[in-house]
């Protein structure tokens, strides 16, 4: 696990370093559609989606593994109204879920295939019969980490508390398809130097589908719900197998419908660009 993520200081900060997150806009977007009232976020962090939903009404579960980030989560204003919970999918422990979510890079971080798989099949348990699971991968076709170096990332923050924080982040290693970073960061008031090492896996579309192929049920067709919004939300109307990125972060987001023994993945919204994008994919994993 990153030290951004355990290390108490790091985690302090970790708003702070990310503070403009609009990549959640279209998840809220997406549940907002659905009708969703009961979320299980996966990898919640520091709570900012988590607690954004409750704000917006929604009864949420948010488990993560990182004491330190659920520790930031658990002292923010309206924390009461969400379950916290320390540990994987898994720990969740909760069967009735409308949708369950992973946002940003919380797929990513999964880099074992079997870690990955029982994944799946806990945020799937995790799920109603009917419910959604919806995540994001970054497309590989971007080659994104060709501009994680020093020069194109540096950042001088002024973070409430400890002052001027410098970071960066650089690739340390590629071993296709993990790609291993390294975050610096540098604090002004002690002159305190502390780093972070993460690998992330990306995942072409063929593996994200072969992945839910090898222990699947027979692909079927989507059974899922026909009263959404034809102009900005979801809908049935697009063709099988179609595959499109769906976000300015160049990623592959894909939003499932589970029934019972299958999973299928049907997304049709518009970009924070506006423009028309529609995914339909089965994506099916044993109940």
């Amino acid at each position: 696990m990153d030290e951004e993520f355990r290390d108490p200081r790091l985690a302090a900060i970790y708003d702070a370093l990310d503070s403009d997150r609009s990549d959640l806009d279209v998840y809220v977007a997406i549940l907002d559609e659905l009708g969703a009232e009961r979320v299980l976020d996966v990898g919640c962090g520091t709570g900012t989606f988590a607690l954004l939903l409750a704000q917006r009404g929604y009864d949420v579960v948010a488990v993560d593994p990182a004491v330190a980030s659920i520790a930031v989560a658990r002292s923010k204003p309206g924390a009461g109204r969400v379950c916290w919970v320390d540990g994987d999918a898994a720990a969740a422990c909760v069967t009735d879920r409308d949708v369950t979510t992973m946002t940003a890079n919380v797929v990513q971080h999964i880099v074992d295939p079997q870690h990955w798989q029982a994944t799946l099949r806990a945020v799937c348990a995790a799920l109603r019969p009917g419910g959604y699971l919806v995540f994001e991968t970054r497309d590989p076709a971007a080659r994104g980490w060709e501009r994680w170096t020093r020069e194109a990332t540096y950042r001088l923050t002024s973070v409430p508390g400890e002052g001027n924080v410098e970071s960066w982040v650089e690739v340390t290693d590629f071993s296709w398809p993990l790609v291993s970073l390294g975050w610096t960061f540098v604090f002004a008031s002690d002159g305190a130097t502390l780093t972070s090492a993460s690998t992330l896996r990306f995942r072409e579309r063929d593996e994200v589908e072969a992945s839910s192929a090898s222990s699947a049920a027979p692909w079927g067709c989507p059974d899922g719900p026909d009263t959404l919004s034809p102009d900005t939300g979801l809908g049935k109307d697009v063709p099988c197998a179609t595959f499109v990125e769906v976000s300015r972060r160049a990623v592959f987001a894909y939003l499932g419908y589970y029934n019972h023994d299958r999973l299928h993945s049907t997304l049709n919204y518009r970009t924070p660009h506006e423009t028309r994008v529609s995914y339909h994919q089965h994506l099916a994993f044993a109940a």
